[in-house]
């Protein structure tokens, strides 16, 4: 006897035509818990139901459902006293392949219509788990692929289910209203000076996308370098010192931090973020004109390895960031064997320039009372210290195919949206070396209502460091600001600060694509908490009658 039969009506009553669906439900019910539950008050069968010749019998105690060589089955059967008679077959769901976490850290977002129900959202969630064993992967893909997205905002990344009740419970979680649900994103990339060994290096082991990349970058300049870019990037312990110093050199720099800032891009984009518009600073230029396909990426990275290897034979220079207008500033160089290499932000320029007159420069600022601070460089880039570089890296461009931009970006030359004219022509980049970076003029443009941008402007750092995020940040009609990798000399690890940075984008408003984000991985939707509606009485009583 290996059929167990069974009734809800003993326990119930019945339930005319609600009765079907009651059987239904306990058997469903019974699949889920893979329990055979029991026919109370049975105790002997009629005499006349030959059950011991029979593969039928009654099961009369709550018992374990064991899974033979096929799947869990079961019939129900629904008979009407008119004659209708129903019946089903229902059949186990097969087993979900759940992929393994593929990430050490999890990033758990929680949305609501106010920042109570948030609150209280945040607490329903910290309770569950402390009750339940679930994987934290699979929860933070339900919260993801399974809610619906309100204003108020809130992200927590961590590694384990303790980790995660301590930043529910607590108000250090990245928690902020969302100006809207489709914000234009802007990415940033950084220029020369932002490099650092070990930069993304857990990003390296964790994110294939980046990885590939990365990989590809690395074997189209193993060649032209003479070296493995990732020996330099991630070097044994006892070889750190070392590799920071050859790091420090341009002709390095210049194509490793290309590399890392174009594969964190083409990371952003699998997970189906989109630039509206982006902006680079000096080197950074050439990660968004490759990007918006002005030239490929094997003539990316030949370019800025020449560019590099130029720069780097040319005489040693340095660069003074003074806290003072250009015009300003300006009326102080004159006379003197000085350029403004970058206007960064109002009342922050940066002079470029030999050694000695950098030096005479910031004297003479000191004893004005203007602040200026000497920037870790080797050379004087942006000044006339590159012109004998001008004719090599002229020859250099002409042998690249260069077309027109896909994606809007910004120009460091003119401070405005680039035009095809403009970047199809090699003296472009000819000025764009030698000529002054007008980073806040490209803030402006993007600013402008005239920007063509949709809704808030959110400002992306796609790169090492935090150097243009804080530009950014100082800007007046700044709204949104995200840094993606930590700031120099931060003990943060690249992995965490980078699931922070995609929670705070979304936070912000940025659509990611969950599932994209998960790389394909097979994950399940699990049972979590509810939205936690905060329901108001709006009940009319009867007015209380006079006794």
């Amino acid at each position: 006897q290996r059929c167990a039969l069974g009734s809800v009506k003993p326990n119930i009553g019945h339930l005319d035509s609600a009765s079907g669906i009651a059987g239904l439900i306990k058997t469903v019910e019974a699949l889920k818990h893979r329990q055979l539950p029991p026919s109370i008050n049975y105790e002997k069968p009629n005499p006349q139901i030959d059950f011991a010749n029979s593969p039928f019998y009654v099961n009369t105690e709550l018992k374990p459902w064991p899974r033979g060589t096929t799947p869990r089955r079961a019939g129900v059967s629904s008979f009407g006293i008119g004659g209708t008679n129903a019946h089903v077959v229902l059949e186990e769901a097969p087993e979900v392949a759940v992929s393994p976490a593929s990430r050490e850290r999890q990033l758990l977002v929680l949305s609501a219509r106010t920042p109570t129900a948030l609150k209280a959202a945040s607490e329903r969630l910290a309770a569950h788990l402390a009750t339940e064993s679930v994987s934290l992967a699979d929860m933070a893909y339900t919260l993801q692929v399974g809610r619906s997205r309100y204003a108020h905002r809130r992200v927590v990344v961590c590694e384990t289910a303790a980790e995660a009740l301590v930043a529910l419970k607590s108000s250090d979680a990245i928690a902020k209203e969302a100006i809207d649900n489709d914000a234009s994103l802007v990415w940033m990339f950084p220029g020369q000076g932002t490099q650092h060994v070990g930069m993304c290096r857990e990003l390296y082991a964790s994110e294939p996308v980046f990885r590939e990349h990365l990989d590809a970058c690395a074997e189209g300049l193993r060649v032209i370098l003479g070296l493995d870019l990732r020996e330099i990037l991630y070097p044994a312990a006892e070889q750190s010192a070392a590799a920071e110093r050859r790091l420090a050199q341009t002709e390095l720099a210049q194509p490793v931090l290309f590399a890392v800032e174009y594969s964190l891009a083409r990371l952003l984009q699998s997970y189906g973020l989109q630039p509206a518009a982006m902006i680079g600073h000096s080197l950074g230029e050439f990660v968004a004109a490759c990007l918006a396909g002005v030239f490929s990426i094997e003539d990316g990275l030949r370019l800025v390895a020449v560019r590099g290897r130029l720069m780097q034979a040319m005489a040693p220079g340095r660069m003074l960031s003074v806290l003072e207008d250009e015009v300003s500033l300006r009326a102080q160089l004159t006379g003197e064997s000085l350029d403004v290499a970058a206007v960064n932000g109002p009342g922050q320029t940066v002079v470029a320039g030999p050694v000695e007159a950098i030096e005479s420069l910031r004297v003479r600022l000191a004893a004005a009372g203007v602040e200026s601070v000497l920037l870790e460089t080797s050379h004087a880039f942006h000044s006339a210290m590159m012109e004998p570089m001008l004719a090599a890296w002229r020859e250099a461009l002409s042998g690249i195919a260069l077309r027109s931009p896909t994606l809007a970006y910004v120009s460091n030359v003119t401070g405005r949206f680039v035009r095809a004219e403009e970047v199809t022509n090699p003296e472009y980049w000819v000025r764009h070396l030698r000529g002054t970076v007008r980073f806040v003029a490209g803030l402006e443009t993007l600013y402008s209502p005239e920007s063509g941008l949709n809704g808030h402007r959110l400002l992306v750092e796609v790169g090492p460091g935090q150097v243009l995020s804080r530009l950014g940040r100082r800007h007046e009609a700044a709204r949104g600001v995200v840094a993606l990798q930590p700031g120099s000399g931060e003990s943060a690890d690249d992995a965490r600060a980078w699931h922070e940075g995609i929670g705070q984008l979304w936070a912000g408003g940025a659509q990611v694509d969950w599932a994209a984000y998960h790389g394909g991985l097979q994950r399940r939707r699990v049972p979590l908490p509810t939205y936690p509606f905060e329901r108001q009485r709006y009940w009319i009583d009867a007015p209380r009658g006079k006794s």
